[in-house]
């Protein structure tokens, strides 16, 4: 497996990487970065290394839907579905949910909740965007994977009449075009 980016965001990727490929490539991850600074936005590999662990029919499933090709589709759900998400338009967002989707919440701390299927997550999403109307998602990066996404986001709304904001990150995984999976994390 071979990813390149930037050398900016050289930690940031070997995270991802290390949480798409950790089933299959737990035993060790090489990193290696260009020497030049990341203004040349000189590219980085980082290689999964050193006697995988055989992989399940399960997972050699996964590897084949991660191929080069499904990640243009998976950019374009996590876009249309972002899109949709920041109209607050929930009829729109159940179009880009598969039927057993899920969505893990970042509350209640520490742990959040997992709420299942799309009737389930629409509603969800319903009462959410009501109670927070000025609320917007704002993607830093979008980092796709084949079926998997990570979408780095800025969260920003008015809270007590003040500007505020939090950052975190989305974790998706995209299924016959569709969102089968949104794992939300924030920041503090």
């Amino acid at each position: 497996m071979r990813i390149e980016k930037s050398v900016a965001i050289v930690p940031m990727i070997a995270a991802v990487l290390i949480f798409l490929c950790g089933s299959q490539y737990p035993r060790k991850m090489a990193v290696r970065a260009a020497t030049e600074p990341a203004a040349t936005e000189q590219p980085v590999a980082i290689l999964a290394m050193e006697n995988p662990i055989p992989m399940t029919s399960q997972q050699k499933t996964s590897q084949q839907k991660n191929s080069p090709i499904a990640a243009p589709t998976t950019r374009r759900v996590i876009d249309r579905f972002n899109e949709a998400f920041n109209r607050h338009d929930p009829d729109a967002l159940s179009a880009w949910l598969t039927e057993d989707t899920i969505f893990e919440d970042t509350s209640p701390a520490p742990d959040g909740r997992r709420i299942e299927g799309k009737t389930a997550v629409v509603d969800f999403w319903r009462t959410w965007f009501t109670r927070n109307p000025d609320a917007v998602f704002e993607a830093e990066d979008v980092i796709v994977s084949g079926d998997r996404a990570v979408v780095l986001w800025v969260y920003r709304k008015q809270r007590n009449g003040q500007p505020w904001h939090i950052r975190g990150v989305d974790v998706f995984t995209v299924r016959d075009g569709k969102v089968a999976a949104k794992l939300a994390y924030v920041k503090g």
